[in-house]
């Protein structure tokens, strides 16, 4: 599984900005220059991100991006779901893709896996949500393993991977 780009590049913008906030409001340009993500791009990410509630938009001449609420309260999960829609491993679990409960798999009278993606996609909701944009802004990851557990093996971005 891996991060469509925009739901990576959503995340690279999300902790720029929680790095940012506390200090001031930024542009999206500001953004844009800060992560090397092109203008347009960030541009359509703070449109969606604002859309669902995690960026603020102020207007005037003392205006700019805030983060909607505290980056605390701001997960891995919430950043993708605000790209991708909502995170399923298969199709046939995704039910606001599929409307009406129909999709295109060809497998679908005989498989044996179908009752089971939903409970996969709450695990991984689960794993994804337990992650904070204030962690993934601090210093290091160290903190991502939760108290009292060190971190082994590859970074955050490098294990967690979700194609959409």
């Amino acid at each position: 599984m891996r991060l469509s780009s925009m739901a990576d590049y959503a995340v690279v913008t999300m902790t720029a900005a929680a790095r940012r906030c506390g200090h001031a409001r930024i542009s999206a340009q500001q953004l844009a220059d800060e992560t090397g993500l092109p203008a347009p791009t960030v541009q359509k990410l703070v449109s969606k991100l604002s859309g669902a509630g995690l960026l603020r938009a102020v207007r005037g001449a003392r205006g700019g991006l805030t983060l909607a609420r505290p980056a605390a309260a701001i997960s891995l999960a919430d950043i993708i779901e605000a790209v991708e829609g909502p995170i399923a491993m298969a199709a046939c679990s995704d039910r606001l893709r599929n409307e009406g409960g129909r999709h295109d798999c060809s497998l679908e009278s005989a498989c044996s896996l179908r009752p089971h993606w939903p409970q996969v996609d709450v695990a991984l909701r689960g794993a994804l949500a337990g992650i904070s944009l204030s962690q993934l802004a601090g210093p290091d990851v160290s903190g991502l393993a939760g108290p009292g557990r060190a971190v082994q093996g590859p970074t955050v971005s490098q294990s967690i991977e979700v194609e959409a």
